[in-house]
């Protein structure tokens, strides 16, 4: 049996972390076990998902089994877009970095190689969410 070549990489968003196995393939994307259309409620998470292979025209060339947990749907979309944005640089690591044609500088127009640092702020004690104040009454 011939080893086929994996490139790996993990995504992050808010609470969510999602871990990225992409081998050479047909297109199909597994999440958690399930096609992503099943596992994803919206079709535009998974148009958002799909985004950095559509943008480097590798929606059908490989196949990418997902692990992810934590969060929401759209932190989990979020993560697994940048998962998948970082293993088509590694697929491309041998391609000057500097050259236009380069998927990282493609990734890197398009906005998929940075990590959205927006989580949500913790509660703090005498308050009743992490600004909210409780109602003043003057009387």
């Amino acid at each position: 049996m011939a080893n086929k070549q994996v490139w790996t990489a993990t995504g992050r968003r808010k609470r969510s972390i999602a871990q990225i196995r992409m081998v050479g393939g047909t297109g199909k994307i597994t999440v958690n076990g399930q096609d992503v259309n099943d596992y994803m409620p919206y079709a535009t998470l998974v148009k958002d998902l799909k985004q950095p292979l559509t943008v480097t025209d590798n929606e059908n060339r490989f196949d990418i089994e997902v692990t992810v947990r934590g969060g929401g749907f759209s932190g989990q979309t979020g993560a697994i877009r940048l998962g998948i944005a970082r293993a088509l640089m590694e697929f491309d690591s041998n391609t000057d970095p500097s050259s236009e044609t380069s998927y990282r500088h493609i990734l890197k127009v398009n906005g998929f190689i940075t990590r959205d640092p927006r989580v949500k702020e913790r509660k703090k004690y005498g308050l009743k969410k992490a600004r909210r104040a409780p109602q003043f009454s003057k009387r």
